[in-house]
């Protein structure tokens, strides 16, 4: 059975229960299934700026990832693991497609999660397009990475969230990791929400500072020790298309697509702008990801 929607523009908000968490999700558009998996804290909201294009052609369903936003752990202390992100998304493909396989784009930790669920459910996915995932153990220089996290650990430990946050962000702008350092600057603070911002967009920004500390803390350890199955994607490699933002290059989360595609033998296909493209060009960035999913 393919999954329907509701027209461009207004879209259908759910709920999913699944182990531990309750998803809230936002389905639009008519076809087949299309589904969005958000990377940060962004949020089903991270897509706003493409969704009704490409619910001109699909139905397209996005969501707010387990402990984010307005997705409610059971267990707000519970521990995180990509393959539980994972099986997230397979439920929510059961939900909204279910029989067909389905397209799906995943976009930073996003994109680890839909690598996860690729290898250990590739009969729900049709096609996946990973946009960025940082999965930093594939690389030959992963020992650096794992020293660099370990300092975000320590520095959250000691020091508290926005130092902690400061050196995250600006050990992301360093291709080698490490690097040298300490991994500060004041312009990798994250900066809070730009005022006089429309009502809906306040409240998204809003949501996405809250949701931090949580991503920080709880999602970027474990995602980013995630050790993705090589082999397995490159039985796989058909119906994967690895992606970059072309400004992205000389920075750590361009790395692990750029080193996949070349092991996997594949293109590694180049979206506008940086790491967070589909937001800062998001006409040109769901004109390319519609193009994707086609081929």
């Amino acid at each position: 059975m393919t999954a329907t929607g509701p027209t461009a523009t207004r879209p259908t908000p759910g709920s999913l229960r699944v182990p531990g968490a309750t998803l809230y999700y936002e389905v639009r558009g008519r076809g087949p299934l299309l589904l969005l998996i958000p990377g940060g804290t962004g949020g089903a909201a991270a897509f706003d700026g493409i969704a009704d294009e490409l619910a001109a052609e699909y139905t397209v369903a996005s969501y707010d990832p387990r402990g984010l936003s307005r997705s409610p752990l059971d267990d707000p202390q519970a521990g995180q693991s990509v393959a539980e992100h994972a099986e997230d998304a397979s439920l929510m493909l059961d939900l909204l497609s279910p029989g067909e396989p389905a397209r799906v784009f995943g976009s930073s930790s996003g994109a680890i999660a839909a690598l996860h669920l690729l290898t250990a459910r590739p009969e729900r996915v049709a096609r996946l397009v990973a946009h960025e995932p940082p999965v930093v153990e594939v690389l030959p220089d992963a020992a650096e990475h794992r020293m660099f996290l370990a300092r975000v650990r320590e520095t959250l430990r000691t020091e508290g969230f926005m130092p902690g946050m400061s050196v995250f962000a600006a050990g992301l702008k360093k291709a080698g990791g490490d690097g040298g350092g300490d991994g500060r600057g004041n312009a990798a603070e994250p900066r809070a929400a730009p005022p006089r911002l429309p009502p809906q967009a306040a409240a998204r920004a809003e949501r996405t500072m809250a949701d931090l500390p949580y991503f920080l803390e709880r999602i970027v350890p474990s995602f980013m020790s995630y050790a993705p199955d090589v082999r397995r994607l490159e039985a796989l490699s058909d119906r994967l298309v690895l992606a970059c933002g072309q400004d992205s290059r000389g920075e750590l989360p361009y790395r692990p697509a750029a080193f996949l595609a070349k092991r996997l033998g594949t293109e590694l296909l180049h979206f506008p702008g940086g790491h967070t493209g589909l937001t800062t060009h998001p006409a040109r960035f769901g004109e390319l990801l519609r193009k994707a999913l086609r081929a």
